[in-house]
């Protein structure tokens, strides 16, 4: 097939090659059988006479027939890489594929660790300062369900203007500021990474968390940091900041069943910033979050009005 060469002298993968060969030729397939007509997938010429509402027909089954999204998208950008390749040859005069759009491909959730798991992972000894603020940087992510971009990026002030209430102020997506709650355990780890922290941090840092060099420390730097003490712990699983936010919400969600807390905890994109400070009700979402957070146990007198 003369579109196959030409993705051979474009370098395209042989996995490519193979893959695009088979989807025309499924397509093919259920065209002419749908179109009732005689002809063999190797008889067949015309593809100026393959209208939309076929390709649109030929994605409607493959998806009641089960195939994923991520198949059919790489199916119809074969037959649209196709009919590109003919249009360049005067073969057609449009190209049938090109308004038609792919199935949208859900995003699949990332692996959460169970309670035993996470307290584990959490529960290691600290032998040095930089254990002392990664400590505080774990906990604060399973704690308040942060992005580690957010945590990152938080800083003094305003971050923790409302820390001995149990609540951090966080920039996420958007540049829509939030609160996120704070654990008894990750309040006892930051306290004491504020302890040290002066003693590493440069004069006129803001960064609550800095690195070896005294300045704010990067999203690398903490997934490396946490490769560690996985291996510390000996989890047999690989880790990431966003499976200790992705746990943060599992395990809230199976305790409370309260999905508009969880939501607000994580700071969706959905959820506007006056949504987050005129309609949550932050006394019930630290109720909410007290009674299932695994490593929250606030005290009964600690409230928003201290």
């Amino acid at each position: 097939m003369a579109f196959i060469h030409d993705l051979q002298a474009r370098n395209a993968s042989v996995h490519t090659q193979t893959n695009y060969q088979r989807d025309l030729q499924a397509f093919l397939a259920f065209y002419l059988k749908h179109s009732l007509s005689e002809l063999s997938d190797a008889e067949f010429t015309d593809w100026a006479q393959i209208q939309p509402n076929a390709l649109r027909r030929f994605l409607s089954e493959r998806m009641a027939q089960g195939i994923g999204a991520r198949t059919l998208a790489r199916q119809l950008s074969a037959i649209r890489a196709f009919y590109d390749f003919l249009l360049h040859r005067g073969l057609v005069t449009l190209n049938p594929a090109k308004g038609i759009k792919a199935p949208k491909q859900g995003k699949p959730l990332p692996k959460s660790i169970d309670v035993d798991w996470t307290q584990t992972l959490l529960d290691q000894p600290l032998n040095s300062w930089q254990n002392v603020r990664d400590q505080a940087v774990f906990e604060l992510l399973y704690s308040g369900g942060l992005r580690v971009s957010e945590c990152v990026g938080l800083d003094l002030l305003p971050g923790l203007a409302m820390l001995n209430s149990g609540w951090v102020q966080v920039l996420g997506k958007g540049q829509k500021h939030r609160l996120a709650p704070v654990g008894s355990k990750a309040l006892q780890a930051l306290q004491a990474w504020l302890t040290v922290r002066p003693t590493y941090a440069k004069p006129h840092e803001t960064a609550v968390f800095v690195s070896a060099r005294g300045t704010r420390l990067g999203v690398r730097s903490v997934q490396l940091s946490l490769d560690k003490r996985t291996v510390q712990a000996g989890l047999p699983t690989k880790m990431s900041p966003h499976r200790l936010r992705h746990a943060c919400a599992t395990h809230v969600l199976e305790s409370s069943g309260d999905l508009r807390a969880v939501q607000e905890i994580l700071g969706h994109a959905n959820l506007s910033t006056t949504q987050i400070y005129t309609k949550l009700d932050l006394q019930h979402l630290a109720q909410v979050y007290d009674l299932a957070h695994p490593r929250a146990k606030k005290t009964p007198t600690q409230s928003l009005d201290e």
